[in-house]
């Protein structure tokens, strides 16, 4: 890492795509800025020194059975406590891969950022599938360019927002 860069970690996991797609936009639109230095990594590949090492997050979760992914669920368990307290006042964003609704991932990650004393950067971005049977909520996802958009520009204005002290 060089000395005076920022670092963005944007954590996710993905099962069938969506997810990845829209982290991969959130890297892509954050890489914009010059000052920062973007990690993308699966929330498995993820631990306690990524988080401590980062400046800001965006998390990145499909919502499975009205909750955060369970690898999701683990990153944050094997963090959570490591990171307590050296990480207040960090901003964070959330972006979530829902077939109908995604919110209460969202409010999950939320109130375990709210544990970490995260500061919310943005409201979540949910992105709606609209898979409903288990054929489509099973199916790769093939992510709309408006809403890619949206992600890369919620990289964007976190990245933009840490390197110039507003977060």
């Amino acid at each position: 890492m060089n000395p005076g860069r920022k670092t963005l970690l944007i954590v996710f996991h993905s099962l069938t795509g969506g997810a990845r797609q829209m982290a991969e936009a959130a890297a892509e639109g954050a890489a914009t800025e010059a000052e920062i230095t973007v990690r993308l990594l699966a929330a498995p590949d993820a631990g306690p020194a990524d988080v401590l090492a980062a400046d800001g997050y965006i998390f990145v979760t499909p919502e499975n059975l009205a909750a955060m992914a369970g690898r999701m669920k683990d990153f944050f368990d094997r963090t959570y406590y490591p990171a307590l307290d050296p990480i207040n006042g960090r901003p964070y964003a959330s972006l979530i891969c829902a077939g109908s609704d995604g919110e209460n991932a969202a409010r999950q990650i939320a109130r375990i950022a709210t544990g970490w004393r995260l500061r919310q950067a943005a409201d979540p971005l949910i992105v709606r599938t609209g898979a409903q049977t288990p054929e489509a909520i099973m199916a790769p996802k093939t992510i709309g360019s408006a809403d890619l958009c949206s992600c890369r520009e919620a990289g964007q204005a976190l990245a933009a927002g840490i390197v110039a002290g507003i977060f």
